[in-house]
Formats: structure tokens, sequence, C-alpha cells
């Protein structure tokens, strides 16, 4: 356990069922040697005793911006001026609603327009109200401003569903927090610093009926990698993701979709302004013409199935009238250059990278992976290795081209 002597961290706790975990969260930041002071939201307090995290944090806690008594010094500045970092968990829906609108109408919205400090939120709300476009779209406005969003995470949620949107753990929040801290200093001066991105990853899923989809073995693991690298080079990184049981990569606004078409519509309401493209997903290139609103039973012995084309996003972003800089990814079972150079030349890409599936080694659902990548004038090998290893090595390439093309 690494200690940060000194660090000020002003925690805020929001109204939301995971407060009960920001008192663990005070006692890890301040095992870590980090000094920590607490402001709550009126409706925290009906879920944690102020309390609870005065004993915890050594301070008395804040919860109410027209306090006589504390105001009587202008408080909420020397607060805001206290802190090194801001740390909103939970940070509900309704509070990043209001950042991104940028209100000030209690002491912690307040506090965050009163400071200079870096901020960082941990959401944490049902999986629906994580997917809604409102709250993504007050993300991206917020993650334009330089705020760090640390998860969410994904699985069971207190109201019974299954999804993203859980709080990250305590434990895991303190890691991934320092770890945004160090990244984020390197990434100021990074090849890709100040380069809006974004990679689409993981599979889609096309539905047959309420109970079954067809979809396909991408477990995300690489595009997921790319974007920490590309966030680890400066980038500001949009995350367009299919269904998967991964983390939100360190620094990366992540969007969640399921189907192509849901992916398609979230890449092109959000493509504007967007440098460079990464479309690691492995989308299906069709759908059921029909799915049927229920479970289908086995009552036939066939069944057929009509399939429609999806939507080439790919093809849709490199073809717009000022398209970034556009990278394709070519899954092959054979012929794999072949079909990358086909797709590369035919798609109009600056670059793809192909790579090998179906094989004893390599490819979807594995560790590890290799890639050939091909850009109009050139290659270049990357061995097989770890995945986020791989990544990195890809996300410098891409950095190194992009550059060039400028």
């Amino acid at each position: 356990m690494v200690p940060i002597p000194g660090m000020n961290i002003l925690l805020g706790v929001s109204g939301g069922i995971a407060a009960y975990k920001a008192a663990d969260l005070v006692r890890r930041l301040r095992e870590r040697g980090c000094a920590v002071r607490v402001v709550m939201t009126a409706a925290a307090t009906a879920f944690v005793s102020p309390l609870t995290f005065q004993a915890l944090s050594g301070h008395p806690v804040r919860t109410g911006l027209l306090d006589p008594a504390a105001e009587a010094g202008m408080d909420h500045i020397e607060l805001a001026r206290w802190a090194d970092r801001v740390l909103l968990a939970p940070a509900t829906a309704d509070l990043i609603a209001r950042l991104a609108a940028g209100l000030a109408d209690d002491l912690l919205t307040t506090l965050v327009l009163a400071t200079a400090a870096p901020l960082y939120l941990a959401p944490a709300m049902n999986q629906q109200m994580w997917r809604h476009p409102a709250t993504q779209e007050n993300l991206e406005r917020l993650r334009r401003r330089g705020v760090q969003v640390l998860g969410p995470g994904v699985g069971s949620q207190a109201c019974g569903e299954q999804g993203p949107g859980r709080m990250l753990e305590p434990a895991e929040l303190v890691t991934t927090l320092l770890a945004a801290d160090r990244s984020a200093t390197k990434a100021a001066a990074g090849p890709l610093a100040g380069v809006r991105a974004m990679v689409t990853a993981g599979p889609t899923r096309e539905p047959l009926d309420p109970v079954r989809y067809l979809g396909n073995r991408s477990s995300g693991r690489m595009g997921y990698a790319v974007a920490e690298a590309l966030a680890g080079l400066g980038a500001a990184v949009t995350l367009i993701s299919g269904p998967t049981a991964l983390p939100t990569p360190t620094g990366v606004l992540r969007v969640d979709v399921e189907t192509a078409r849901e992916m398609h519509s979230a890449v092109l309401e959000r493509i504007a302004g967007v440098s460079l493209f990464v479309a690691a997903a492995a989308v299906a290139d069709y759908r059921p013409a029909d799915p049927v609103p229920q479970k289908i039973k086995k009552v036939e012995a066939e069944l057929v199935v009509r399939l429609v084309r999806n939507p080439d996003i790919l093809a849709e972003v490199a073809a717009q009238p000022s398209p970034p800089f556009t990278v394709g990814f070519a899954a092959e079972t054979d012929q794999v250059e072949d079909h990358a150079l086909t797709k590369l030349r035919t798609k109009r890409l600056h670059m793809i990278a192909a790579n090998r599936v179906g094989g004893a080694v390599g490819g979807f659902e594995r560790n590890d992976n290799a890639l050939t990548v091909l850009w109009p004038d050139g290659r270049r090998e990357l061995p097989m290795m770890p995945k986020t290893q791989l990544a990195r090595e890809l996300a410098l390439l891409i950095a190194e081209r992009y550059v060039a093309s400028s």
C-alpha cells in the first residue's frame, strides 16, 4: 500500500444506496495518508449519518450551504481552496445532471464550481438510468470539461436488476483514483494530448426473441485495452461498448449499447468533433429480420431465420465529409491479410489491424493476441503478446501514424 501523505481529498456523498460504501472509502483514503473532509447532500443523510463520516474522517461534516455558523468565514470557499482532489462517490444521476448544467443549488455543487482541484466522479445508479441518453450526454459534457469518471462497475444492483451502474468498490476506487491521478499527469504531455478519440468494443447482440439472440465470441478485451492505452497517451476517449463484463477503463467515458443499430446510432450521434476513430467492436453483419415478441417454442423440427444486413458503422464514419483518422479491425479465419487489405481499400481507412480468429492461440476470448497492422504504404507485425501490452503497442503506432498525417 503506497501512501501519498499530504493529499487533501474532499469527498462529496450524494443520495444513493451506495452511500454506505463511502464510509469504507474514507477509511481507505486515510490509510493511504490522505486527509479527508466530507460534504453530504441532504438526500445522502437519509442513508448514512453525518456522525459516521465525522468519526472516520476526524473532521466535522458539512451538509448545508446556508449554515450561519459554518459560513461566518465563507467556509465553503476555504473548503474549495483546501482540496487537492474532489471525489464524488456515489455520484447519482441527479447530481451528474446538476453538475453538467453548472448549477450551484446546494453546498456540494457550489464547491465543485468554486474549486480549481481536479474532479472525479464515481457514478452509482440503476442500470437503465445509467444507459439513458440524458445521463450519457451529461457525462460526455463533463468529460469534455476534464472531469474523470471512475467506473461504474457491472453486476447485481440493490433494485434486483443486473447491469452497469454499481459504484466501484472502495478498494478499487482508491486504487483507480490514484492511478488516474498519475496517468492524468503523464497524459497531459502525451502525443495525443487534446485529441478527441472514439473506440468501439465488444460484441453486439441481435435479438431473435425475448430470451435468445445472435452474437459472437468477442470479449471486448482488446477494444477496452486500446481505449485505455489511447487515454494514457493523452486522448479524450469515448468508448462505445457492446455487452461485456469488463470494468470501464480509467479516464474513459463509456456508452453502453446492445445491438448493431444501437451502436450505429451511438457512434453517429457523437462522431462530430472526433479526430480519431478505432473500430475494435465485433459488430454483427446481419440481424434477424423479424424478431418475435414471445419466446419461440420447440415445436418444429427445423427453424428458418431470415437475416438482413446491419449498417456498416466503420464505412459510414470513413465516408464522413471530414472523416476522422479511421482505424479498422479485421478478424478473419483465412486469407487474413488479403481480406484486411480489401477492407482497407474499399472502406478508405487510414489503418487496419488484422488478426486470425478461431485458431489454437489468439483471437476472441483469449488473453493473448497478435496483429498485422496495415496502412496504404506500410505495415507492421505485432507478435503474440498479452492484449494489454498489444493494445499499448497498437496505440503508439496509431499515434505515430495520426501525428504523421496531421
